[in-house]
């Protein structure tokens, strides 16, 4: 008889990573999906799909199933998690019966939202689905004393949304949660080299661009990099070079969503838990954390003293992991 394994899952946008007890993360794959639209057929999940996401023919179709953090196809997300599921079972070297599984939301979703990424958990093969909010997962991997009556402030940037939340006790006392993540900026970066050069480029692309380099907006030493995309006039390739100071700049509205939603998380913080916040700082987790220059900007503009969280890329994961000793501590998230 096999007894049931605990496992952490971080649903993310742009990724989803697998936390078991015994192996730490088990599984870091792109949320994407292949699938043949004539028979309905998963054809690839995770790496192997994303490698696909703009180069396949028309009846293959590569699918990110999450949009801004919740589902956006219940199916193919279910199907993406049977695959990812059987793959960290094998690869963490336990044999999954029904593993519990504690899955984290974002902390603005709805209860249909969370609703429906409890039944897709279950329906992938889970036998409990504990849900907590992204950003006290964030906080718990990042090692911060989240059962504590002390602030611990997070900005958690992720793929498809940007987490903002004061954590105390367990709970979420303040937070703001907006649809604004490594994503928008990609799509900031397609929009302006349109605009500007009359060229396509894929969101691959766009994707190297921001993390080669993309900055927050401070002022830095100019970087360039040669593009290759299509040019929209003659419909050939064509090749041409950014520069970071542009780069830069067609990201700052979306950059300055970001900011504004840390300052009003800020201002809706209750005066017993400033003084924390000043001397403990924020502590910043995500993709987008990695962003150059992200702690030095953030840090200039709140007045505050921003740390990077020791793993920014996969603390959800490893909070969600961790997430399982105390649960019964946490403040339910489905409501």
């Amino acid at each position: 008889m096999l007894s049931t394994s605990e496992i952490g899952i971080d649903l993310g946008t742009a990724n989803t990573l697998v936390y078991s007890k015994n192996k730490g993360i088990a599984l870091n794959e792109p949320s994407v999906v292949a699938i043949d639209t004539e028979t309905k057929n998963v054809l690839a999940v995770g790496k192997e799909a994303k490698e696909m996401i703009g180069k396949t023919p028309g009846k293959i179709v590569a699918i990110r199933p999450l949009k801004d953090g919740v589902i956006a196809d219940f199916d193919i997300t279910t199907e993406m998690l049977k695959h990812i599921m059987k793959k960290a079972s094998k690869i963490a070297g336990f044999a999954i019966r029904k593993p519990n599984v504690v899955v984290c939301t974002p902390s603005g979703s709805t209860s249909v939202e969370r609703r429906a990424i409890h039944d897709a958990v279950r329906n992938a093969g889970a036998k409990k689905v504990h849900i907590i909010e992204e950003p006290v997962a964030a906080a718990i991997g990042a090692g911060l004393p989240v059962d504590e009556p002390v602030a611990n402030v997070v900005v958690d940037i992720g793929g498809g949304t940007t987490e903002v939340a004061i954590i105390s006790f367990g709970g979420v006392v303040a937070c703001h949660s907006i649809r604004v993540g490594g994503d928008r900026l990609d799509e900031d970066i397609v929009q302006y080299v349109r605009k500007e050069y009359n060229v396509l480029i894929g969101e691959r692309t766009a994707e190297k661009i921001k993390m080669e380099i993309g900055y927050a907006l401070i002022d830095h030493k100019e970087m360039e990099m040669e593009v290759r995309g299509r040019d929209l006039v003659t419909g050939l390739p064509k090749t041409i070079t950014l520069r970071s100071t542009e780069i830069r700049d067609a990201m700052r509205e979306s950059l300055g969503h970001v900011l504004e939603a840390i300052r009003a998380t800020l201002e809706d913080c209750p005066a017993e838990l400033s003084g924390d916040i000043v001397d403990r700082g924020v502590i910043l987790s995500g993709g987008g954390a990695l962003l150059n220059g992200m702690q030095e900007w953030l840090g200039k503009e709140i007045v505050v003293p921003v740390h990077l969280a020791p793993n920014p890329l996969e603390s959800v994961a490893i909070g969600t992991g961790q997430a399982l000793k105390f649960i019964h501590k946490l403040q339910p998230a489905v409501r």
